[in-house]
């Protein structure tokens, strides 16, 4: 398994155990970089310390911050599907980059990793 796929894999777990989704944010916002695909992406960590390490390296007005699981899935992600924002996980390394999901996948992953536990 690749790097971004071990990362994907311990998101979903590690989210469904802790139930808290980790977003980096300043005050205008978080940053939405373009995925793979070319598309805006929305990136989520699964700790704290991970999103710290995102936070650090957009630069020092960033900061970590939770969100409960289930306002997540409810609130967060229906926005992001109406924006047409690609779902950023764990990603890592000096230029942040992983694997990034639909909002679909996104739920099905979250549902199977749930039905997992």
């Amino acid at each position: 398994m690749s790097t971004s796929g071990a990362q994907a894999t311990a998101f979903f777990r590690e989210v469904v155990q802790t139930r808290i989704v980790w977003w980096v944010r300043d005050d205008d916002g978080s940053p939405t970089p373009p995925s793979s695909s070319g598309r805006p992406a929305f990136p989520y960590w699964s700790s704290e310390a991970r999103a710290h390490r995102a936070a650090q390296l957009w630069g020092p007005r960033f900061h970590a911050v939770p969100m409960p699981l289930d306002h997540w899935r409810s609130a967060a992600l229906p926005d992001l599907a109406k924006g047409d924002f690609r779902v950023g996980i764990n990603w890592t390394g000096q230029r942040l980059t992983g694997w990034d999901f639909t909002v679909p996948e996104v739920i099905n992953r979250l549902t199977h990793a749930e039905d997992d536990q």
